[in-house]
């Protein structure tokens, strides 16, 4: 295909780089990707050694000794020429992105644009790494605090945003001072080999040491562990399921390490009396739907009063009929393949399980063969009438099933009922009633990290600090503040006086 060739992949490709070599090892069997789209083989990645992980590490501490000690604004610099780079090859980048991973070519696009957006971002933030002053108790003293870069960075990503959420990571990281190594999913990597091409040219372009972007594609059970327990990488950034969340915070707390996790959501729509349903519809609609409904903000629950059930019901159904589904790149279709057969099979166990609870099957739930869907991996996307507590409705599937679930008192029941699961990530209200809105904005209302009015629960823009409570992770990413995160904080006080005053009045005389 015309964009592996522009991207620089072939047939056989190196998973592991310092960021302008590669490093090969051809003793191992090679990872064979294989398109959820078609079936077909895209082409093999070598997986990244032990020694070779050694050799990435040592690399990168070498280069955060120089990067750190270029000013914040010349490192914006460089992720203002990515940015760049990035726009001239978003449409090969953008279709790898929907070959790989099966998601819409319009969502493959919009991935790369993001990551063209959070390089803009920290071009800006480069200028604006700010501490703060305070007024000291003591005469003739100043206190301020200060932000320095940690070190190295290691991003975890998954394989639903195969560069979108690495990005977000690496370039706020960058100009904060510090290296990143990406360890990408093993079910995507040739998207983070494709970015580690489009890197190589500007690190070699602006004589930039070898190190400040590196990859290592691998296992979780071997390289993700190493990095887990490497005292070398003071933050990881994981994103992943909750399971996997909960194993990488505990390894890396245990090693006194930070971490930011990005993990499950069980993300939930209230629709009130007082909605617009001609806005609501289509949030939900894309909301469940969109990514084959494999995003950690993907709308799993819709929670409607009971004066307007029946119609947001009758309209879901209707709505889910005229969905396309099939190959992501033909932008005709609405819907492409799930990641693999072990995901479709998570799908149809789900909604088996779901029903066998008490749940009723509206609509969907088939998976699909014949013409067009060789992979085995295209389901029609569902809808479920369910209650709350049903288990599989606590639990996240990452698969296109939307709950349907009725309230039938104030706005107050409906809040109650999202907040009642596990996950915090994402959550929305439609409702033209100022006061149901900010009931649900308010500190008793959405117990989420993000809570969006009238608009639906997935796509975020990177202006916002992007992350959830609970077994969401609590972690940050993208923007407002969170940069904080990647750099250490250190309070400085100054003495300009001739005497030696103590902090509280303690008196100390020799």
């Amino acid at each position: 295909m015309k964009f592996l060739k522009q991207l620089k992949l072939g047939a056989s490709n190196a998973g592991a780089s310092t960021g302008q070599q590669w490093l090969t090892d051809n003793s191992a069997e090679p990872l064979a990707i294989h398109s959820p789209v078609d079936g077909e083989l895209i082409a093999k990645v070598s997986l990244c050694t032990p020694v070779q992980y050694q050799q990435v590490i040592e690399q990168a501490q070498q280069a955060f000794v120089s990067w750190r000690k270029i000013t914040a604004p010349q490192r914006g610099e460089i992720v203002r020429q990515i940015g760049q780079a990035l726009r001239e090859y978003k449409q090969p980048l953008g279709e790898l992105v929907s070959y790989e991973m099966g998601k819409s070519l319009q969502e493959g696009l919009g991935e790369v644009q993001e990551m063209i957006d959070i390089c803009d971002f920290a071009v800006g933030l480069s200028r604006q790494l700010c501490g703060s002053t305070m007024h000291s108790e003591r005469p003739l003293h100043r206190m301020y605090d200060q932000y320095h870069p940690l070190g190295i960075v290691g991003v975890v990503s998954a394989f639903n945003f195969p560069v979108a959420v690495w990005s977000w990571n690496a370039m706020i990281s960058a100009v904060c001072g510090n290296v990143t190594v990406w360890k990408p999913s093993e079910k995507t990597p040739l998207t983070a080999i494709a970015c580690q091409h489009i890197l190589k040219e500007i690190l070699a372009r602006n004589n930039l040491p070898e190190g400040v972007f590196s990859l290592v594609v691998g296992t979780g059970a071997e390289i993700g562990e190493l990095m887990l327990d490497d005292k070398r990488i003071p933050l990881m950034s994981v994103t992943g399921s909750t399971r996997v969340g909960r194993h990488a915070g505990q390894k890396v707390a245990a090693r006194f390490g930070k971490s930011i996790l990005e993990l499950g959501g069980n993300n939930a729509i209230i629709i009130t009396p007082n909605a617009d349903l001609k806005v609501a519809i289509p949030g939900v609609v894309f909301g469940a739907v969109g990514t084959a409904g494999q995003r950690c903000t993907t709308t799993r629950r819709v929670i409607v009063h009971e004066s307007v059930y029946d119609k947001v019901k009758d309209t879901l159904i209707s709505a889910y009929s005229k969905l396309r589904i099939g190959n992501p790149l033909d932008q005709n279709n609405h819907v492409g393949p799930l990641i693999d057969q072990n995901s479709v099979r998570a799908f149809s166990e789900a909604l088996d399980k779901v029903q066998a609870e008490g749940g009723k099957l509206l609509c969907g739930g088939d998976v699909l063969s014949g013409e067009g869907y060789a992979s085995g991996c295209y389901v029609r996307p569902a809808i479920v009438e369910a209650e709350n507590h049903y288990q599989m409705v606590q639990e996240e599937t990452f698969a296109p099933i939307l709950y349907l679930i009725k309230y039938t008192g104030k706005v107050q029941q409906a809040i109650d009922l999202q907040n009642d699961v596990a996950q915090g990530l994402s959550s929305a209200i439609f409702t033209q009633n100022m006061l149901e809105a900010e009931q649900f904005l308010a500190h008793w209302g959405s117990d989420c990290g993000i809570a969006n009015v009238n608009i639906g629960t997935s796509g975020a823009e990177i202006g916002g600090a992007f992350g959830g409570e609970k077994e969401t992770g609590g972690g940050r990413e993208s923007g407002s503040d969170a940069w904080k995160a990647y750099m250490r904080r250190q309070t400085n006080t100054i003495n300009y006086s001739t005497a030696m005053p103590l902090a509280q009045g303690i008196k100390f005389d020799l």
